[in-house]
């Protein structure tokens, strides 16, 4: 606003100099704290938001233009490109804020619907695309939500919605998806899964009352926003649609984790008193910068009672633990709040040996149903068993309570967690699952996983995905297990073994993962923080203990050539031609792989023609020196001939590349 001097900045600090960040952080959102007596609510909303799900960081901040305070604002981490790399370990795929362009207080807006109809464009008015494409990706998704509900799971992570859920209405935080459908993220991962991430929390704790969508509609008071039903999407009457509640909420089963996600923000937070506590220490931080905001829109007084008082100004705000702890006396008398099952011990039964099958027991007591997900990888998929308490399953004596279920081929690293109901509520175990797991790892043997080959000059051999041709190093699994690099490390420093971080993937049998060494940690794919040197350096696989599981040292590299393993996987180390993800092979002894070439006029001096004894489609060539410093590297022209006047007379060796075959011969120039 042009009549206020308190306004929320958007700054991004690479707007001039391309890639400039502090601290990793390149863009800087400050929220001047209207709405917000307490100058609370944002910041806790979030910090209690980040113990369930992905959410952004916060806190406070003065604000100084030209040496002048304007006053204490709130920094809130922006979600963007770099929160999606961190939290997804992905950046560029299909991502969208739920933010109509121009907010209709008696319609639908973002609400994920399907009513705009079968044509994508007729979307553009309510969602905001942040990626480079989407739009279709985003409709098969509204697509299945509406109409093919029992496929939902293969297109939403519905544990992380369930946990959005749960929050807004455990906060009141209903300037949301809840009120307005708005004011929310969707990131598709990897999985091909939407993601919903939370935004804009300022109006949490009851700030927001203008509506919640259903019972009501018209706005609502402070009584009623403590008594305002979880479930009223479901119960009651959504006045527009809201699929991605009332839909969601058809499934019994996803009521009774709902519902347990509810009890367990509640309970962590609000019947603990933590966040009663958590507010004193904020208010204390802030304490002085709020008196010194000669711009803030309430008193000081206002700060001081608002974490426990109501403050009048437009409306009435309530203080956040009249609010809250009467919010909790309600919920608790809610079904599906009370009466879950109660887990109890867990036993790993057998050796935990890669490769082979690994049952599980856990011990429960009032359950009509337990299930256990696992995964072998941070952000792959859980996939779920059900456990039985039959004698038939690992699990001892039938009917003793104690429930078993077998996880088959494991892998070195196991992430799990267990879920179990009854008919009036469900219990997750641990009870922040999954955004929260028990992991369970062994070390693989060394030679189990390799560094199979690398290149440390690639000049015109192979490029990343932005085109940049950059260094690269291949991991091979030599196992018939699947491996897991989750606490695994790259380095080619010695004395700092934990340099690079893997991120958390699966390694199939016989199979290759390959890095980009080259220090470009913020583009999309796995890029390390560290390059190889061509002169020759140490590169090493290793634990967070420093236990190597492979390394190697070695010598000056030539261009374009790498250094890998022959036999591929076990062999020694020697010079190759480059196998990018592919089986290393030497020409001499793999037929199969090697370009027959034939050289004229050869001797020559100005031009050499290029052909071969098979059909292959050539793609580079390159010409060196028998010292191995290239002088030619090119795309073979389509007359196959080579424009050589400009060599010194000497014997030369020329390279062809095609996909997956390569060739070499020398030749002579004489002037």
């Amino acid at each position: 606003s042009t009549t206020r001097l308190k306004n929320p900045f958007n700054i991004d600090l690479d707007y001039i100099i391309n890639g400039q960040d502090y601290q990793g952080y390149d863009k800087i959102k400050l929220s001047n704290v209207i709405q917000d007596p307490s100058f609370l609510r944002e910041i806790m909303s979030y910090e209690i938001a980040r113990k369930y799900m992905p959410a952004s960081k916060a806190n406070f901040v003065n604000l100084y233009i030209n040496d002048t305070l304007l006053g204490l604002y709130t920094n809130v981490e922006a979600v963007n490109k770099e929160f999606l790399s961190n939290h997804y370990g992905s950046r560029n795929n299909t991502f969208f804020k739920g933010n109509p362009a121009t907010l209709d207080l008696n319609g639908e807006n973002a609400n994920l619907s399907n009513s705009p109809g079968a044509d994508s464009v007729n979307y553009y008015p309510f969602y905001n695309l942040k990626s480079d494409f989407g739009w279709t990706d985003l409709y098969n998704f509204i697509d299945t939500l509406n109409n093919h509900v029992s496929s939902l799971e293969n297109q939403l992570n519905v544990d992380q919605t369930l946990w959005m859920h749960a929050f807004n209405y455990s906060l009141i935080n209903f300037d949301s998806y809840v009120g307005y459908a708005q004011n929310y993220y969707l990131y598709q991962d990897d999985n091909g899964l939407f993601n919903p991430i939370l935004w804009d929390l300022n109006m949490s704790f009851a700030s927001y009352r203008l509506t919640d969508d259903s019972d009501f509609w018209s706005g609502f008071s402070i009584a009623e926003a403590i008594v305002s039903d979880p479930l009223a999407h479901f119960n009651s009457v959504s006045v527009y649609p809201r699929p991605l509640m009332r839909n969601v909420f058809n499934s019994e089963r996803y009521r009774r984790m709902y519902m347990a996600h509810i009890r367990t923000i509640m309970e962590e937070n609000i019947v603990n008193a933590s966040y009663y506590n958590r507010g004193l220490e904020l208010q204390a931080l802030a304490d002085s910068s709020v008196m010194n905001d000669t711009n803030k829109f309430y008193s000081y007084t206002d700060f001081q009672n608002n974490l426990t008082n109501m403050v009048t100004d437009l409306i009435d705000y309530p203080g956040l633990t009249q609010l809250m702890d009467a919010r909790a006396v309600y919920l608790q008398t809610l079904p599906g709040y009370q009466g879950f099952p109660t887990l109890d011990t867990i036993d790993i039964v057998g050796p935990h040996i890669v490769g082979s099958n690994l049952a599980i027991t856990l011990k429960v007591a009032d359950a009509d149903t337990v299930l256990l997900a696992y995964r072998f990888a941070d952000r792959s998929v859980f996939e779920k068993l059900q456990m039985y308490d039959d004698g038939m399953h690992g699990d001892g004596i039938a009917g003793d309570s104690v429930y078993g279920a077998t996880i088959p081929e494991v892998a070195n690293t196991i992430q799990y967690y267990f879920y179990a109901e009854n008919d009036s509520a469900g219990k997750f175990a641990p009870v922040r699952a999954a955004y929260e797991y028990y992991t369970l790892k062994t070390q693989i043997a060394p030679q189990d996983l390799v560094v199979n080959e690398f290149m440390a000059s690639n000049v015109l051999s192979v490029t990343d995905q932005n085109g940049e041709y950059d260094d690269w190093i291949e991991l091979y699994n030599n196992t018939t297990a699947v491996i897991s690099t989750s606490g695994l490390y790259l380095t080619d420093t010695l004395g700092m073994l934990t340099k690079w971080p893997l991120p958390s993937v699966i390694i199939n049998p016989g199979d290759y993962f390959m890095i980009w060494a080259d220090k470009d940690s913020d583009q999309e794919g796995n890029h390390a923080n560290f390059k190889l040197s061509g002169s020759g350096e140490f590169l090493a696989l290793s634990y967070a203990d420093e236990t190597i599981i492979d390394s190697v040292s070695y010598g000056s590299q030539f261009d374009d050539f790498t250094t890998g393993r022959y036999p591929n996987g076990t062999g020694p180390f020697q010079f190759l031609y480059p196998t990018f993800s592919y089986t290393n092979s030497i020409t001499a002894i793999n037929e199969s792989e090697r370009i027959a070439i034939r050289l004229y006029p050869n001797p020559t001096k100005d031009l050499l023609i290029i052909a071969t004894e098979q059909p292959v489609e050539i793609k580079t060539v390159r010409i060196s020196t028998l010292l191995g410093d290239a002088v030619i590297f090119e795309n073979l022209p389509a007359s196959n001939q080579i424009d050589i006047s400009s060599l010194a007379d000497g014997i030369y060796v020329i390279q062809l590349y095609s996909d997956r075959q390569i060739g070499a011969k020398k030749f002579i120039v004489t002037k």
